[in-house]
């Protein structure tokens, strides 16, 4: 089958979203699928099957802001759009951005189905105006979502069922839904080797370094505790705060080591951490979480309503309130003096983590794929079998520790 990933931004693996389209694009390429992706990325030029289209110049100080979280963003070229579509069994496009709007159009207009993953909240974009909290700002970012792509898909992708509803909630859209993780690599799940980066108790936490992912409230819950000289933070990613996490870090007094990971060493020093904290208010799906729960670590997980992460959560005394210092340093305090307990949640959790293995996930979204290119109705075909793979029903737990809702 031919398949087109139009991807807005694609490069290093430093986010989840490019990490869930190479692996997607990787996956669909061994299972023996003609590959055609359109990218900005010009280190893919000149391979077989890559279509490479201009950086967008949207200014000086967005494409400051950009570089600061390692990505670059697509300037759509109708030719290079319309070569690498032309014939296509389906469309799959990752952004809701300028080239997935293309790109949806062109294959629209050449009758080719169109699915496109849910990768970006509307408070992605509006944090970086000082609007992340403005219902009417999301709500139009949400509309323009539709308008210029997901209306027009055969099926969309959604890595949880909570953003699901979430953008139901401000639009009308009767595209098939088909929640899937965008699962975790197997290294992830090996557990040959550990590295430890301190003798002291260490916290780890990955993510980037943005607004929406909240890491400064990991730096004072630990400057909080009374364990604080017996705590080793470690921040694993890039972005945007970066410099401003390293002054808080220093202010506090911290021992605190702030560094970006590759992917290939990553897995060992998730392993050799004791606890790991993630402190997004608004997010999908934590792909870092999900691989820190892979590789073993217990989380303690923010329990905003705008993130999808804290479903993750087995109990209570792995949340904790958006915003509440003190609360987090009670939970990271709890497995600091209880470690048996941190052992057994440390088993719940690694049972916990085989939904999310990466090739069966990636086996789902090939189906997905494969039903979309045959048109709309494929879908009632399947329905029997499970597919399109709802995910439990989100609850509407507000910022409160929640009862476990399993993934």
């Amino acid at each position: 089958m031919k398949i087109v990933i139009a991807c807005d931004t694609l490069g290093k693996p430093n986010n989840g979203t490019t990490l869930a389209a190479l692996n997607l694009i990787s996956h669909l390429k061994e299972r023996g699928h003609e590959v055609r992706v359109i990218s900005p990325d010009e280190t893919t030029r000149g391979k077989e099957g890559y279509y490479v289209v201009p950086k967008a110049d949207l200014g000086r100080l967005l494409n400051k802001a950009l570089l600061k979280n390692g990505v670059s963003l697509a300037k759509p070229d109708e030719g290079i759009v319309e070569k690498a579509i032309r014939g296509a069994d389906v469309v799959h496009v990752l952004f809701p951005f300028p080239l997935a709007w293309m790109a949806t159009r062109i294959a629209c207009e050449h009758g080719i189905p169109v699915t496109a993953g849910f990768h970006c909240q509307a408070e992605n974009l509006t944090a970086h105006l000082g609007l992340m909290h403005s219902r009417l700002a999301n709500h139009a970012v949400y509309t323009v979502f539709n308008d210029r792509v997901y209306r027009h898909c055969t099926a969309i992708h959604y890595p949880t069922e909570f953003i699901r509803q979430e953008f139901l909630k401000h639009v009308d859209c009767s595209a098939i839904p088909c929640v899937i993780s965008n699962g975790v690599s197997e290294r992830f799940f090996n557990e040959e080797r550990s590295i430890r980066l301190s003798d002291k108790f260490t916290v780890f936490c990955s993510g980037r370094f943005s607004s929406e992912k909240a890491q400064h409230i990991l730096l004072k819950a630990v400057a909080m505790s009374k364990y604080r000289d017996n705590v080793k933070v470690v921040l694993a990613g890039c972005g945007p705060k970066e410099e401003k996490l390293r002054k808080l870090a220093d202010k506090l007094g911290l021992d605190c080591e702030i560094r970006f990971f590759e992917r290939s060493e990553l897995p060992a020093y998730l392993r050799g951490a004791d606890l790991y904290v993630h402190t997004a208010v608004y997010e999908i799906e934590a792909i870092a979480c999900m691989e820190a729960i892979a590789s073993g670590l217990v989380p303690v997980i923010c329990s905003a309503k705008g993130s999808a992460t804290r479903f993750f959560a087995l109990d209570g005394k792995c949340l904790y309130r958006k915003g509440s210092v003190r609360e987090l340093t009670e939970r990271i305090e709890y497995f600091y003096e209880h470690p048996e307990e941190l052992a057994k949640y440390r088993k719940l959790y690694a049972e916990s983590a085989k939904c999310l293995e990466l090739d069966e996930c990636m086996r789902r979204m090939e189906r997905m794929l494969v039903t979309a290119a045959k048109g709309r109705s494929a879908f009632a075909h399947t329905a029997e079998a499970g597919y399109p793979y709802p995910a439990e029903a989100a609850d509407e737990n507000v910022d409160e520790p929640a009862s476990a809702v399993s993934y």
